[in-house]
């Protein structure tokens, strides 16, 4: 059984709802955006990035199935960049619904996504994660990504926002 399986747009909305909150509150927990900013901004960037939504050009939206009850656990966003004129598949957003948590949802999908990606004709598959997400990293450099840089900051309010 998929672990994968397209997005169906009627899912849409509720997924990018969901999205743009994640995002806001992962900006907060970075310190990178304010509490009472967030939420626009986050609006914002998703705005640009899929100014056509569900059918915006060099996105893929997938739902995350349990392999064994074929229930939706999770979502996962693909995006294509090219920024150096090489095409790459690249990770905008991977989230499994909390009560399907530390259950193997994520490290499945990203397995399966490997194969996706190589289809799409892309040699690699690129994402980002904050600094504060050790989870997330550890689970990251388990299936064989590496970090490609670090960015740092040193914060000199005491709000700790840049």
């Amino acid at each position: 059984m998929s672990v994968l399986a397209p997005m169906p747009s009627a899912s849409f909305p509720a997924f990018l709802e969901a999205a743009i909150a994640n995002y806001a509150d992962e900006n907060i927990a970075s310190g990178r955006w304010s509490a009472e900013a967030a939420l626009e901004l986050s609006r914002a960037e998703h705005e640009r990035l899929l100014p056509e939504g569900v059918v915006s050009k060099d996105n893929h939206f997938f739902e995350v199935h349990d392999p064994k009850t074929d229930a939706v656990v999770g979502s996962l966003w693909l995006g294509v960049q090219n920024k150096t004129g090489v095409p790459l598949g690249y990770v905008l957003q991977i989230g499994i619904h909390p009560a399907h948590r530390r259950q193997g949802h994520a490290t499945r999908a990203l397995q399966e996504l490997e194969s996706v990606v190589r289809e799409l004709g892309f040699a690699s598959i690129g994402l980002n994660v904050f600094g504060f997400n050790i989870g997330a990293q550890s689970l990251y450099s388990s299936l064989g990504y590496e970090v490609v840089g670090i960015s740092m900051r040193k914060s000199l309010s005491n709000e700790g926002i840049c």
